[in-house]
């Protein structure tokens, strides 16, 4: 028989506190001489050596009682016999959950040291010869083989803080990864069981694995975080009026009031701000800056919350151009309404092709494209423009009304657009407005009541196949469409039923044509994303880089360098950074010593929701009779393994014989030999 606490046994020296007592109390008989027993009533008799059979039995009980109760307390178990034990050869996995939840503290401490601690108990109780594998949220190359104990122990001291988060069924399988041969296969599971980490729907797992949910106990705690973050315009221009919206989410079950907020970017304060957060609710805030440079700008939203802090501060990035391109394809006798337009505002750099000698190559690098009365426009034409919207760009069609209905048709099919019915030659005036797209949104001040609005002389009709990612800015009478927004790939094409040609309408010489061509170009061009999650997102984007002969990319911040992979594709460029990333904050995107662009990454969010999955939730996602779920504040880690590896244990049993003991004594004491006679 061994023990599993055998510390506990040192409490046996207590034995010898009946031991004192009985000889303190051991009662000697003597004569007594009476020269008159007239006035004895009753006396009460008793045996001598009875009485000394019943005090040596009350001081056995209580001594066996002692015995056993310390006993349980040390849990003996049953061990294997030598023989099977030197058969058996196990395979453990352990996970430590290291994600930033494990920073929460209970009573025994942060949580992470907690989990490290359960994880050597777990361990030890193991055999020498057997092989452990440490597994973290990290899944690093290094966790997916196998260790010996000492192994084990040193690696799992090195184990920190992670920002990468995993789900139950990811580890589960990352874990099967490791269990080969015929070996004794055990899974354990040491984490605070976030409710993120369940997967919504049942797990799978494997029939000859053994596995185990160590469940620790933290103390729920009210958090608020920095949700999200983004720009209303995708176009920064330097010294230009910004908006940025806030998303700050309460994640406890009483109200944040007076949060306060701030705005920094580039290290200087740009705004502030204090928000209230209704329990479990989400708040938005608008923050207005200006006074930017050209150049990336690093901004941080961060927010005061105690105690939970890791998701207080959001990291983002984007750019201020000096200029936004702007491409202009022309067709015959357009006129010069385009080049006048764009010409100025010296922030607007326009670039004309004419429909005879279009650059393709140069597509990426154009915020927005102008088809101007284009009078035969191509199917190699329509397949760039494809590319260029798959990539997010925006796209604007003024046709030609002379042209060639059938090869415009063809090249508004390529483009998954409405083809044209017919020509009308009606007279007609634009009736409709929407005032509430994003377009027109920031336009009027106010509302006039007699809004003037462009005629048209000629236009085409459409036929729409499917309206479902149609936008009409602008309408005529009978519900046709003059000017509307197409979805197309990951962009817009924004198609006119009228071309600029001034026989044609007024349009181009309208007051209205202004604000619209520019809030066209401001809410086009391709948007860089503000930030990435760590762990997420392990593909970043850029404009094409060329690069030369023995060249490389190089992204590095504050103690961190690494050379990513990269990869050209449709006239982009595409760098890997895979599980690099471990840090938040900010990463420049480095060509030698230029900067090329800056990469902002931040914690997932998911780990600022404070609330636990229960031992009764957590049975139902399991439901499997190999899968064991254990309370640490309950059940002994120790115990776990012992369970699971070495059988019978016996420390219910010595807890019902120190009870049976005990009451023994009771009985004893109570009615042994207490028998009375009256004389």
């Amino acid at each position: 028989m061994n023990f599993l606490y055998p510390g506990f046994l040192f409490a046996l020296l207590s034995v010898a506190i009946p031991v004192i007592i009985h000889l303190f109390n051991f009662r000697k008989f003597k004569k007594v001489y009476f020269s008159n027993v007239q006035l004895l009533k009753q006396v009460e008799l008793q045996n001598s050596s009875k009485e000394k059979i019943k005090n040596l039995l009350i001081l056995l009980s209580r001594i066996l009682a002692i015995i056993f109760l310390v006993l349980a307390f040390a849990q003996p178990y049953i061990p294997i016999s030598d023989k099977k034990t030197t058969l058996l050869n196990n395979t453990i996995s352990v996970y430590i959950d290291n994600s930033y939840s494990m920073e929460a503290v209970n009573k025994d401490g942060n949580l992470l040291d907690e989990a490290k601690r359960r994880a050597k108990e777990l361990v030890k109780a193991f055999g020498l010869n057997d092989k452990f594998q440490l597994l973290t949220n990290d899944f690093e190359g290094k966790h997916q083989r196998l260790l010996n104990q000492d192994d084990f122990l040193n690696a799992l001291d090195d184990v920190k803080i992670s920002a990468t988060t995993r789900n139950l069924q990811q580890i589960l399988n990352r874990q099967n990864n490791v269990f080969t041969g015929s070996s004794n296969k055990y899974s354990f599971i040491i984490s605070d069981f976030q409710k993120n980490i369940a997967a919504n729907k049942k797990l799978e797992t494997k029939s000859n694995i053994q596995y185990s949910f160590l469940k620790l106990n933290a103390t729920t705690l009210p958090n608020v975080a920095v949700d999200s973050v983004w720009a209303l315009s995708p176009n920064h221009q330097p010294g230009a009026n910004e908006k940025l919206v806030v998303q700050v989410k309460n994640y406890s079950e009483e109200d944040a009031v007076s949060i306060p907020l701030k705005l920094t970017i580039n290290n200087q304060q740009k705004a502030l701000s204090s928000v209230t957060i209704p329990a479990g609710k989400i708040k938005r805030d608008t923050l207005s800056f200006s006074g930017l440079a050209a150049g990336w700008q690093k901004g941080v939203i961060s927010i005061k919350d105690f105690p939970v802090t890791f998701d207080d501060s959001l990291f983002f990035s984007f750019k201020v151009d000096l200029n936004f391109p702007v491409l202009s394809i022309n067709g015959p006798n357009v006129g010069n309404y385009i080049k006048t337009l764009f010409a100025t505002d010296k922030y607007y750099k326009l670039n004309e092709n004419f429909e005879s000698n279009i650059i393709y190559s140069g597509f990426a690098d154009y915020g927005i494209i102008i088809l101007n009365g284009l009078r035969n426009p191509s199917s190699g034409l329509a397949q760039q423009l494809k590319i260029y919207l798959k990539a997010g760009g925006s796209v604007v069609i003024f046709p030609d009304l002379d042209a060639d209905v059938q090869t415009y048709n063809a090249f508004l099919s390529d483009l998954s657009l409405p083809v044209i019915q017919s020509l009308n030659t009606s007279a007609t005036k634009v009736d409709k407005i929407d005032l509430q797209n994003p377009i027109f949104k920031t336009v009027f001040e106010a509302i006039p009541r007699n809004l003037d609005l462009p005629s048209v002389n000629r236009y085409f009709n459409f036929i729409e196949n499917n309206s479902s990612n149609k936008e009409m800015l602008l309408g005529l009478p009978g519900g046709k469409s003059f000017f509307a927004k197409y979805g197309v790939g990951n962009g817009f094409v924004y198609l006119s039923a009228t071309s600029l040609n001034s026989a044609d309408g007024n349009l181009a010489r309208h007051p209205f044509f202004v604000p619209l061509m520019y809030r066209l170009a401001l809410s086009s061009g391709i948007e860089n994303t503000l930030y990435h999650t760590i762990g997420d997102e392990t593909t970043l984007k850029s404009k094409n880089i060329t690069l030369g002969k023995n060249q490389m990319l190089k992204l590095d911040s504050k103690n961190f360098e690494a050379i990513p992979e990269v990869r050209q594709v449709d006239g982009k460029t595409f760098i890997y950074v895979a599980d690099q990333v471990k840090v938040p904050g900010f990463y420049n995107l480095k060509l030698a010593d230029s900067q090329l662009a800056v990469y902002s990454f931040n914690i997932g969010r998911s780990e600022s929701d404070m609330h636990y999955l229960s031992k009764s939730e957590l049975d139902n996602l399991a439901g499997k009779a190999n899968l064991k779920i254990y309370d640490t504040d309950k059940d002994a880690v120790k115990l776990v393994s012992g369970a699971n590896k070495i059988g019978q244990t016996l420390w219910k049993l010595c807890l019902i014989l120190s009870l049976i003991f005990i009451a023994a004594e009771i009985l004893l004491i109570r009615f042994f030999n207490n028998t009375k006679r009256t004389i």
